[in-house]
């Protein structure tokens, strides 16, 4: 049994289905939980020394932050419909609720962060969308959290590969500090399938292969990415989402490609 796939459960009280954390990984920065609520079912939390950034997978909801009211966000039907997701970031040490509108698939992403931030809904606008690769390593990028936004640790992107498909290919890795070279980061990846009964494979591996796992990923399964490359393969036939949340000691991705595969992208 893969040590690194966590799956599904059925909802507790707040509708979780997923949890990670640092003490359940194994490691020092990224944590992540999937609630799914049902209309009107609503999520409370503080975190006094964790950053967050909520993302509505699918569905609206109604999102405060301590005294504030930031509205309602989100509205998207799936993961696979072409259109941002509602999103917001939580500062460390400011209380927060997210109330659902209808049905709602929330992830809840978190990294070390500092109390004083200010709390914000992230705009659509600000998310930006990208095609990466070529023929069969075409994927496409929705950037929720990147470098660019104001955050302390996290790191928050979506990617949306269609059937027989590669993605996070060449396979890569960040886990060493290089300077400018390498970025070390953990990372969990959140994967959902179109049809839900589809499948897909990630390899996480090291050069020297002390880490060599290949899993079977299905819907709403959770990778945990400690270490070494990580590349993901679509079934024919089914489209795959997965939401990725990065976080260590540096917030900068930089990663660095497998040598014995990187003749793919040279010219």
């Amino acid at each position: 049994m893969s040590q690194l796939r966590v799956r599904p459960t059925t909802p507790d009280a707040d509708g979780r289905t997923l949890s990670v954390t640092p003490e359940s990984a194994g490691w020092g920065h990224v944590g992540f939980a999937l609630h799914q609520l049902k209309p009107g079912q609503s999520v409370h939390g503080l975190e006094t020394t964790r950053e967050l950034c909520l993302v509505l997978v699918a569905g609206s909801a109604r999102i405060t932050a301590g005294d504030t009211d930031l509205g309602i966000t989100g509205g998207r039907e799936s993961p696979f419909v072409d259109a941002a997701p509602g999103a917001a970031y939580i500062p460390a040490g400011t209380p927060y609720s997210v109330t659902a509108e209808g049905p709602v698939e929330l992830a809840i992403c978190s990294a070390p962060g500092r109390p004083g931030g200010d709390a914000r809904l992230i705009a659509p606008a600000r998310m930006g969308r990208e095609v990466r690769g070529q023929g069969t390593n075409t994927r496409h990028v929705r950037n929720i959290l990147p470098e660019g936004e104001r955050a302390d640790s996290l790191l928050v992107v979506e990617v949306v590969t269609p059937g027989g498909h590669w993605s996070s290919y060449p396979p890569h890795k960040h886990d060493t500090a290089r300077g400018d070279d390498e970025t070390l980061l953990e990372e969990t990846y959140y994967h959902r399938l179109h049809p839900p009964q589809g499948f897909a494979f990630q390899r996480v591996y090291t050069d020297d292969r002390s880490l060599d796992e290949t899993i079977a990923v299905e819907d709403g399964d959770v990778v945990m990415v400690p270490r070494g490359y990580h590349p993901v393969g679509a079934a024919h036939g089914y489209d795959l989402y997965y939401l990725n949340v990065m976080a260590g000691p540096e917030r900068r991705w930089r990663f660095h490609n497998d040598p014995a595969h990187e003749w793919i992208i040279k010219p």
